[in-house]
């Protein structure tokens, strides 16, 4: 085991407070990553297999914080453990949960002590998603550097 480790990762010892913890912390380094859709999606998938679990419940619908194209959005309240986690919601969502309206911002998750690395190989191995698993389909590819080719003087280019 990892001395940075303090879980072991059979899916048996994880726990619903040791998944929370990680999705936690995927989460809060997703926020500020350089490249952040594979840690999204490791948020994303981990919470839909809660949910369809029992572990997790989602609670209801808040209307987002920061909405794209200034245009009124909500955001599927989840609960999981003690922490509270957002998810983009379903055409199901809308009909069955009820509007919470907006989000209380006096409520805070508990602090969570793992790193980021520990926090992704719990959620790696609870849903089986790696990053090679990602397909960089909006990097460019690097151009690699044509060396020109100059003829000597007289001859022709063909």
């Amino acid at each position: 085991m990892n001395p940075d480790q303090k879980f072991p990762l059979n899916k048996t010892s994880l726990t619903i407070d040791t998944l929370a913890q990680a999705v936690f912390i995927v989460n809060r380094h997703a926020k500020t990553a350089p490249n952040p859709k594979f840690l999204y999606k490791l948020k994303q998938e981990s919470l839909k297999k809660l949910i369809q679990e029992g572990k997790a419940k989602k609670i209801g619908l808040h209307f987002s914080k920061n909405p794209r194209n200034s245009q009124q959005q909500s955001d599927v309240l989840v609960e999981c453990g003690m922490y509270l986690f957002h998810i983009p919601p379903t055409k199901m969502d809308f009909i069955n949960l009820p509007h919470l309206g907006k989000l209380d911002n006096r409520v805070r998750n508990p602090k969570a002590s793992l790193s980021l690395h520990t926090a992704k190989t719990i959620l790696q191995s609870y849903t089986g998603i790696t990053e090679q698993d990602q397909n960089p389909t909006n990097q460019r590819k690097k151009q690699t550097y044509q060396k020109p080719i100059f003829k000597k003087l007289g001859e022709r280019y063909s």
